[in-house]
């Protein structure tokens, strides 16, 4: 199937994050692309920042999407999928990027043929950089998965992991965008205390955090053995990352895996 429409009922910050990451990275055109939200004031924004077709009616994007991406809230998704079911197309591919909904509460609202493809995203996608671990049910063909393999690596990174793997992917991949954000601010806070204007501590937190990525991406060496090429014996890394491992960064950071996972 040739992915020529994609839908999204909701378009809050993911979905958002998403669409920018299609148009401006993926090559695909606001033409392609069409979303519904409740309010007037999103229609409006999402309409002037990306140039999509916006409205309020779900059935006529159910209807009309190659890809339907279901970008709302878990507790809505049972009313959503009843007022769409019956406009749904046999080949239509559902994306669900909800936390917790499994493939088989998607077949039960929908019917034991439908494609569903159960993914986590994340919000770098706005910038081209997000990772989408998903996994599909049965009815995907080979070439269905070959198409969404495509359609979420145009955004990013995508992976395709068994559904058993799902539910632990939110803590290490969809929420941790969070806790990078709050460390680079912690960073930078470091910063400004020592005397360093706020902007440029910004700019220096987030560029080694970034170049710190790359380095673990590119090179392929364990995050441990770039770490020991910083700290050198006696010196002022070592000091710091002692401080930190004294109070519990390490796991500090598990635990609130932990809690994401049972959320």
């Amino acid at each position: 199937m040739a992915i020529r429409k994609i839908g999204f009922i909701g378009c809050g910050q993911m979905a958002q994050s998403i669409i920018n990451g299609m148009i401006t990275y993926g090559g695909y055109s606001p033409e392609q692309i069409q979303a519904t939200a409740v309010s007037e004031e999103t229609i409006n924004y999402v309409t002037d920042k990306f140039g999509i077709h916006m409205g309020q009616d779900n059935k006529k994007v159910a209807a009309e999407s190659d890809i339907l991406y279901l970008a709302v809230k878990p507790y809505l998704y049972q009313d959503v999928i009843e007022e769409v079911r019956s406009q749904v197309r046999e080949e239509t591919i559902i994306v669900t990027i909800a936390v917790g909904v499994t493939l088989r509460e998607m077949a039960s609202l929908f019917s034991q043929n439908t494609k569903v493809v159960r993914t986590m995203p994340n919000t770098p996608a706005f910038v081209g950089e997000g990772m989408t671990v998903y996994s599909p049910n049965s009815n995907l063909t080979e070439k269905d998965i070959e198409d969404v393999q495509q359609l979420f690596s145009s955004y990013g990174k995508a992976e395709m992991v068994k559904e058993s793997l799902m539910d632990s992917v939110p803590g290490v991949s969809g929420s941790s965008p969070a806790y990078v954000y709050l460390f680079i601010e912690a960073m930078a806070d470091g910063a400004v205390k020592q005397g360093i204007p706020r902007e440029l501590a910004y700019e220096l937190a987030t560029q080694a955090v970034y170049g710190a990525a790359k380095m673990v991406k590119e090179t392929g060496l364990h995050p441990g053995e770039l770490k020991d090429q910083v700290t050198t014996p006696g010196g002022a890394t070592i000091r710091a990352l002692s401080s930190l491992e004294e109070d519990g960064f390490r796991g500090a950071v598990i635990r609130a895996m932990d809690h994401c996972f049972k959320k």
